[in-house]
């Protein structure tokens, strides 16, 4: 599961969370923070980044709970490369790493018009069609792998040389350096223990090697706050309408220092999308944490529909999303329809065909991978 998705009122035997330094994320930090705090469940592993273990050692003493700590060293040594990278000197087992779609895409189509097989992954892939082209990859059927940071988490293929095409990168507000923490999550993907004595980590710059060693040594910062998110308790104060509150909420500060409040925009551009119909205020809660992109103005659009049509209009049913085209980003758009279709139906009790929305999802995988096949 996706940690958004995790069901807190479920019971478990055991349960793994893995990357927890991510508990110190501006938006996606809310998520960790509530599982670690939430889970009802008598044997949890928490797995992650030695520099969360204090903040994470601090939150567990509050709660009570009998810990045990476990380090794990890394057994395959990662050198760096000292002379530049040119794409042109590509190896079977190379990850290049870039920072954006068009770049990655870029790459991926030179190597494959070269006859050199490749596969591809970014942030907008769905999860079926990743695991379609990492098949490709540890079959050996693709020799090489193009991929932005979304290789950093959760993968374990076998790579034997990163390389940075970029040292820098857009995080939403700005371009700027790679941290030491970043790097070392990708880099640290290279040497697959079992298959290479040794992983390598390059860059196309002058002055990558410097650069990439001088993360790879560096002690990272231990992170100092976990985000949270707000909770339902908002819905029993009567005083004020649910924008209000949650902004209120967001600039309170918190009573323990090792805790700070997510960033709420997206929230609020929620809120105010569907402000003009006068919704009561726990179904605006659930509108507004549904997980999809509210910057995209097609995906808003397609759930002020629903809205319209399952609270306005009293329909059963909401409409299924239909392609609107067949290129890799009509594709990757119709997926994160279809994702919403079921999200809203499933959180709203709307009626649908869940089997038809798996049977769509797998489709479209499919088609993707074929079109990323074909760059």
């Amino acid at each position: 599961s996706t940690i958004e998705k995790l069901d807190l009122l479920k019971r478990y035997d055991v349960c793994v969370i893995d990357e927890i330094q991510m508990i110190a994320n501006t938006q996606r930090g809310q998520a960790w923070t509530r599982a670690v705090l939430g889970l009802s469940c008598p044997e949890i592993h928490i797995c992650g980044a030695e520099n969360a273990r204090p903040l994470l050692l601090r939150i567990l003493e509050d709660c009570g709970d009998q810990v045990e700590v476990i380090e794990y060293k890394r057994k395959t040594p990662l050198e760096v490369v000292d002379r530049p990278f040119t794409l042109e000197r590509v190896e079977p087992g190379d990850a290049l790493v870039a920072f954006s779609k068009k770049r990655v895409l870029e790459m991926a189509a030179m190597y494959q018009s070269k006859g050199v097989r490749t596969s591809v992954i970014y942030g907008d892939l769905p999860p079926e069609t990743r695991r379609m082209q990492y098949r490709d990859f540890l079959s050996g059927e693709s020799k090489v792998l193009v991929t932005t940071d979304a290789i950093g988490m959760g993968v374990n293929l076998p790579i034997r040389r990163v390389v940075f095409t970029e040292l820098t990168k857009f995080d939403g507000n700005e371009r700027r350096w790679l941290t030491s923490q970043e790097v070392k999550q990708i880099a640290g993907r290279a040497g697959r223990q079992g298959i290479y004595d040794v992983g390598y980590v390059a860059s196309t710059e002058d002055y990558g090697a410097e650069f990439l060693r001088e993360c790879l040594e560096t002690e990272d910062e231990p992170l100092e706050q976990a985000v949270l998110g707000p909770s339902e308790a908002l819905l029993e104060i009567h005083e004020l309408p649910l924008r209000e509150k949650l902004a209120l909420w967001s600039v309170t500060e918190e009573k323990l220092p090792y805790y700070r409040k997510m960033d709420v925009r997206d929230y609020l551009l929620v809120l105010d999308a569907v402000a003009p119909f006068r919704l009561p205020e726990p179904i605006l809660f659930r509108l507004m944490t549904l997980p999809f992109d509210v910057r995209s103005y097609e995906l808003m659009q397609t759930l002020l529909e629903y809205v319209e049509t399952f609270f306005i209009r009293h329909k059963d049913a909401v409409p299924r999303p239909e392609p609107a085209g067949w290129q890799l980003q009509d594709l990757e758009r119709y997926y994160q329809k279809l994702c919403l279709y079921y999200s809203f139906s499933k959180n709203f009790g709307a009626q649908f065909d869940p089997q038809w929305v798996y049977r769509e999802r797998d489709t479209t995988s499919e088609r993707l991978n074929q079109l990323l096949l074909r760059l």
